[in-house]
């Protein structure tokens, strides 16, 4: 593969990707800085690819995952690889390092995705790693978690930057279409593959892409700037959350004691979850599982009864007002 099918990209698009790049990070790519970019070998991750490479030639690195699961894996990484090794972009190939379990695969699959490429990407001394997630990928998780009843953080859906690890994790085409970067490849020669899971109805993303596709009202653009706008919700809201835990919680070792203001259900939510993430730390509990996004109403409603409840493995208990977090103690 030769280095001139980069170059056939237009340079619009180029400009336009280190822009967007810019803007995410709110500030331009510093000299020295490495790009490492997760390209599957769909037309999406291939676009990107291509443009990172013509954006920042000799500063971007590329690698693709393997989970082990389609026959034919290994040959759309190497149809990456070998187009990297034609325009000079080193290019690593992920194995699987565990085996997904048949209940969530699409779950199992994206957290063991993330793990590799954060333990590439820093190994290879990258401060971004990017994905190929754009406006219509952006407007399926919208849909999907619309459906579910999801609150601001859950329909502010893919998030531009955040961090993995010990790096930046950035989605630089959040605001492109999938039909744009498809025709972008296509018209520059760049090869790439379908992968047919994105045809399989037995997952939900594929059902709501397919509504997409056949019900032109709802536009990927305008629920692309709904999930932007709730993930400015969110992020004021964290912002009045963080100030309520500093002005009034408590910290003592591994317990925790709120005496919290009149505020709406919404942030006192958010400050018992990170009550419950800050005892389970400092505890060292790991199960049961849980999270900045996990249901806790049954606990709130208990709190606010002025009762106790155990979530996560930390009891809490309202007493005189004041909310208190310790770990609970072992079951009989």
């Amino acid at each position: 593969m030769s280095g001139v099918r980069a170059s056939a990209l237009p340079l619009a698009g180029v400009e336009r990707f280190r822009a967007d790049l810019t803007a995410i990070l709110g500030r331009p790519f510093a000299d020295g800085e490495i790009l490492a970019l997760a390209v599957s070998g769909g037309a999406d991750s291939m676009a990107m690819l291509a443009l990172g490479h013509a954006a920042f030639p000799d500063r971007v690195i590329a690698a693709t995952v393997d989970h082990g699961m389609r026959a034919a894996a290994a040959d759309e990484a190497a149809m990456v690889a070998t187009w990297c090794a034609g325009v000079g972009v080193p290019h690593a190939t992920l194995a699987a390092d565990r085996v997904i379990g048949p209940s969530d695969i699409q779950a199992g699959a994206r957290a063991m995705r993330y793990d590799l490429l954060e333990a590439w990407a820093t190994g290879a001394g990258a401060t971004l790693l990017a994905t190929a997630h754009h406006a219509d990928d952006q407007a399926e998780t919208f849909l999907m978690r619309a459906a579910r009843g999801s609150g601001p953080a859950g329909l502010a859906g893919i998030r531009a930057h955040r961090a993995l690890g010990r790096i930046s994790l950035i989605r630089p085409l959040l605001g492109w279409r999938r039909a744009a970067l498809r025709a972008l490849v296509e018209q520059a020669g760049i090869p790439f593959v379908d992968d047919p899971s994105n045809r399989d109805e037995r997952f939900e993303r594929v059902r709501v892409r397919q509504l997409l596709a056949t019900e032109p009202w709802l536009d990927p653009i305008q629920l692309a700037n709904a999930a932007a706008h709730a993930a400015e919700v969110d992020g004021a809201l964290a912002d009045l959350a963080d100030r309520l835990w500093h002005h009034h919680a408590t910290v003592d070792e591994d317990m925790v004691r709120i005496a919290l203001p009149e505020v709406p259900r919404e942030l006192r939510r958010r400050v018992a979850r990170r009550a419950i993430v800050r005892v389970r730390s400092t505890a060292a509990i790991d199960r049961p599982v849980f999270d900045m996004a996990s249901n806790i109403e049954s606990l709130l409603d208990a709190l606010e009864a002025g009762k106790s409840a155990t979530q996560g493995g930390v009891l809490a208990a309202a007493k005189r007002g004041i909310w208190h977090f310790r770990p609970a103690p072992p079951r009989r």
